[in-house]
């Protein structure tokens, strides 16, 4: 059985008729909501942006608003001295002058105390001038900080700074200005 898709341009395509509305009440039909949204369970996916989609496709998130701006965000996805922030507060004030910057190799208890957050977003880090060397996923946690200690002992003039993100880490370089 295939599907039949609708133009999005025709406004009628997304509104049923009265009279079937009024049909389903009669026979009084219902449907369960889908515990989770798929290209099955969503009439006409193909017409729905693509990161909308993602969106529908994951578990529902408990939002707050950021302690620095008010937007709303995710809550713990972006935690820094017990304050909930957005993604760009977070990037403004970890990764930022102020932020836990080192030199040369870390020690094994620095890697107790490092940054988390839920991802590291490029655009951001271009705004506070830094740059990304290096990301880990699902590497056994010594291999990776084996791997972020020769990256900053290579380079021990430069701030570098580890951050732990999920299922990984990621090394920052402070840009040459």
């Amino acid at each position: 059985m295939g599907r039949q898709t609708f133009p999005p341009e025709d406004e009628r395509s997304f509104v049923a008729p009265l009279r079937d509305i009024e049909l389903l009440a009669r026979v009084q039909w219902h449907s369960e909501i889908p515990e989770r949204y798929d290209d099955e369970s969503i009439i006409n996916a193909e017409d729905v942006p693509d990161d909308v989609l993602d969106g529908l496709s994951h578990d529902p998130a408990a939002i707050v608003q950021c302690t620095a701006c008010r937007r709303l965000c995710v809550k713990n996805d972006f935690v820094w001295k017990e304050k909930q922030l957005c993604a760009w507060d977070y990037h403004t004030q970890v990764f930022g002058k102020r932020g836990p910057w080192r030199n040369g190799a870390y020690e094994a208890h620095h890697f107790e105390t490092l940054p988390e957050c839920a991802y590291v977003a490029p655009l951001l880090l271009d705004e506070a001038g830094v740059q990304a060397v290096m990301a880990t996923a699902d590497v056994a946690d010594e291999v990776a900080q084996r791997a972020i200690d020769l990256i900053l002992e290579a380079d021990a003039e430069t701030p570098h700074l580890a951050v732990r993100t999920q299922g990984g880490y990621t090394v920052l370089r402070e840009r040459a200005r």
